[in-house]
């Protein structure tokens, strides 16, 4: 297609592209935007190396003239605008989340990379900011999906999107060096399933936290206190697998103060349960402090709650008032339904440890970002379609959030890039950009421009905020959200509407564009 702007001498022509998407993902009525910062740095080093050129000579057209070559080695970014929405905000449907203006082959050459990048990054984000108001603002959430992304590129955006979407912790540690995300996990079955028997507890000892010179042999400790536990809890001891309390054994040695261990692999309630409360009791007769259990499998509530129940009681048959705190980790296959159920029940967990869901989304598709040409020179570009939602809003426009005097979101205003900013306490009239009969009045406490200039002139032109900060922005965004559209079930749409003169001018452009038929 470059080739042919540029035999067609359109490669000096200005070109105004619009990035949006048509619907929001999960079946909710807001898209968290994320993966401004991506495109950014592609625009920085954009351009056209001389392996590309030859790759490029090599499988276009014999025929193709040499002087265009040459026009690609000369590409760059110079010449290219970007207006966008701050990473992080909350966005709608229609309303443009990047305008694109600049030479109509360069603007075009960007279209496939910034779609990919702010797809995949916008859907994880989102699907983040829903998992983190399905589990309330107490629990702590860890994304634990790098072995079942889209390959290892997918899983570092993944890591990287869902921390901006509200996640405490990632399991992923290429991530944490990476964007300074915490980074938090636990061992697997696999470690458990490798001790066949107590002889396997090889060093077998265990300084005192307060004295590093006198070892002691903390499995005996461990097993002292098991057949205390077994009493307790009565439960008999045989059923509690050995194998198992050598693993948490070996654990512990290794990580003493940061012991948390995997309670599922054979049986929670007869062997996990018991045998890491054991291992507890041990290490705090040394001086430590346990973390907690993660539970992979089987019902989550039950297992939390009669977990919780333990805790409690060895808190108080053996004097340890923390051991009522101690961490409740689930992690099997949890959806954003499954916080959402746990939360309507009496759980005791704290920490959710999320996989697949989150940031394969399977089942979801991409979010259909679309990147169209609206302007070309002087001139507004519409696309028709027989399906209404396909039609493009055609010219260079400005987005404004109108709020209420509660500080909520009332309505996206779309206006012709030559209007007046609207003004706070004035009625403006908010149209909806194809149903002549809805519009309504709205009277603003506050507006909000959403457009920034990020790129002009070669380089960019506001500070990019850590990842952090787009994370604290994000929150505040969503928080700011009434409560109706957030929710996951029959949310309430949002207004995205247009200005009365957009909207005629939509409708002009329509009526000028599309074609009349005839009857005879």
């Amino acid at each position: 297609m470059a080739y042919a702007y540029w035999t067609n001498w359109k490669h000096c022509d200005r070109a105004v592209f619009d990035l949006f998407f048509r619907k929001n993902p999960f079946g909710g009525e807001f898209t968290l935007f994320a993966g401004l910062e991506e495109c950014l740095k592609f625009i920085k080093h954009f351009h056209f190396t001389d392996s590309d050129i030859e790759y490029l000579r090599s499988v276009m057209p014999s025929d193709t003239k040499e002087e265009f070559f040459g026009y690609l080695k000369s590409l760059t970014c110079k010449d290219v605008v970007v207006y966008a929405i701050a990473e992080g905000t909350v966005v709608f449907p229609r309303v443009p989340i990047m305008r694109v203006e600049g030479p109509l082959p360069v603007v075009q050459l960007l279209e496939t990379t910034f779609l990919s990048l702010i797809n995949y990054a916008s859907l994880v984000a989102t699907n983040a900011a829903r998992y983190r108001m399905a589990a309330g603002n107490n629990a702590k959430l860890i994304e634990f999906g790098l072995r079942r992304a889209q390959g290892p590129d997918g899983g570092i955006s993944g890591s990287r999107y869902t921390f901006m979407g509200g996640f405490d912790a990632t399991s992923n540690v290429l991530a944490g060096q990476l964007f300074g995300i915490p980074v938090s996990g636990t061992h697997g079955h696999a470690f458990v399933n490798s001790f066949c028997s107590l002889d396997d507890v090889k060093s077998g000892v265990l300084c005192p936290k307060d004295d590093k010179t006198n070892p002691v042999k903390i499995l005996d400790i461990c097993l002292t206190y098991r057949a205390k536990v077994a009493k307790i809890v009565r439960a008999p001891e045989s059923e509690m697998n050995d194998s198992e309390l050598a693993a948490f054994t070996s654990y512990a040695i290794s990580f003493p103060n940061d012991f948390l261990a995997l309670i599922d692999t054979y049986s929670v309630v007869s062997s996990g349960l018991p045998n890491f409360v054991a291992v507890a009791l041990a290490l705090n007769h040394l001086g430590y402090k346990a973390k907690g259990v993660r539970i992979d499998s089987g019902d989550l509530a039950y297992l939390s709650i009669r977990t919780h129940h333990v805790f409690k009681q060895m808190a108080k048959e053996f004097n340890v008032p923390w051991f009522s705190d101690m961490v409740i980790v689930a992690s099997n296959n949890i959806s954003e339904e499954t916080l959402i159920s746990l939360n309507q029940q009496d759980h005791n967990i704290t920490t959710f440890g999320i996989g697949t869901n989150l940031v394969t989304c399977y089942s979801q598709p991409a979010l259909g970002c679309v990147f169209k040409l609206v302007k070309i020179n002087s001139s507004p570009c519409i696309k028709l379609s027989q399906d209404v939602e396909k039609v493009t809003m055609p010219g260079r426009k400005d987005a404004y959030r109108l709020f209420s005097r509660d500080g909520c979101p009332l309505v996206d205003l779309l206006q012709m890039d030559t209007e007046a900013i609207p003004k706070t306490d004035e009625k403006i009239l908010c149209q909806h950009p194809f149903q002549a009969s809805k519009r309504v009045y709205v009277k603003p406490a506050r507006v909000e421009p959403l457009y920034k200039l990020y790129w002009e002139n070669n380089q960019l032109c506001q500070p990019l905020p850590s990842l952090r900060e787009i994370r604290d922005y994000a929150r505040e965004s969503l928080k700011s959200l009434r409560q109706d559209h957030k929710r996951a079930l029959n949310p309430t749409p949002y207004k995205v509407s247009v200005s009365e003169s957009l909207y005629t001018y939509i409708h002009t452009m329509w009526n000028k564009n599309a074609p009349i038929g005839e009857l005879s």
